[in-house]
């Protein structure tokens, strides 16, 4: 099982979204996405973002998402 939830990962990304807005991810997918990119981008050299005893850059990726040190944007 997935620790932190999607859905508890969805919150973070979206709490800052104001009211009325769409929020900035609505879908797991967004959420796999997200989180494989920042994986690969620790695995070829990237400083992590957040101290923690994990040692597997996906793991990584979804503390610091789940801390929310990374923003998941929309691309143009």
């Amino acid at each position: 099982m997935l620790h932190p939830s999607y859905t508890d990962l969805m919150k973070v990304v979206n709490n800052e979204v104001e009211q009325g807005e769409a929020p900035m991810v609505n879908s797991r997918y967004s959420i796999v996405m997200a989180t494989a990119k920042r994986a690969r981008q620790i695995i070829g050299g990237e400083e992590t973002l957040v101290d923690t005893k994990q040692t597997k850059p996906l793991s990584i990726a979804i503390e610091e998402l789940n801390q929310g040190k990374i923003k998941i944007t929309h691309e143009d």
